[in-house]
C-alpha cells in the first residue's frame, strides 16, 4: 500500500477501501465522483485529534506532516517522507526537508479534502 494510502486508510478506515482510488471513470461511470463525495465525507479533525490524544504527545498534525504521520502510526522518517513526496509528484529538492515537508502537508491536506475529508477552516490546502 502506498504511504498516502496508509494515511487515507488510517483516517477513513474501510470507507477509503470503498472509495475510488483515483480513476473514478474507470471504476464504472463519469458520475461516481460527484455521487460518492457527499456519502464519503469524513470529519478529519476529530479523528486526528483523537489519534494525537492516544499518543500522549504534543503533536501538531494541523501544521506538520511529521506529526500527522506520527499520530497515525505511520513511518515519518526522512526516507518515508521522500517516498511520499515522490508518490505525490514533488519536483523540488527532496534534500531540502523543510520545503518538502511544507509541500507534503499541503498536498496531503488537499488530497484528503479531494477524497471526502472535511478539514477545519484553519487548514490551508
Amino acid at each position: 500500500m502506498s504511504i498516502f494510502g496508509k494515511i487515507m486508510n488510517a483516517i477513513f478506515g474501510s470507507k477509503a477501501d470503498a472509495a475510488p482510488a483515483g480513476g473514478g471513470a474507470a471504476a464504472g461511470g463519469g458520475s461516481t465522483d460527484a455521487a460518492a463525495a457527499p456519502a464519503a465525507t469524513v470529519d478529519v479533525a476529530p479523528i486526528l485529534d483523537q489519534a494525537v490524544k492516544a499518543k500522549g504527545e504534543k503533536l501538531q498534525w494541523r501544521t506538520s506532516i511529521v506529526d500527522l504521520m506520527k499520530a497515525l502510526d505511520i513511518d515519518s522518517s526522512f526516507a518515508a517522507r521522500k517516498d511520499l513526496a515522490k508518490e505525490l509528484g514533488y519536483t523540488g529538492d527532496s534534500n531540502d526537508s523543510a520545503s518538502m515537508n511544507i509541500w507534503l502537508h499541503k498536498q496531503v491536506m488537499a488530497k484528503l479534502a479531494a477524497n471526502g475529508g472535511k478539514l477545519p477552516p484553519d487548514i490551508k490546502h
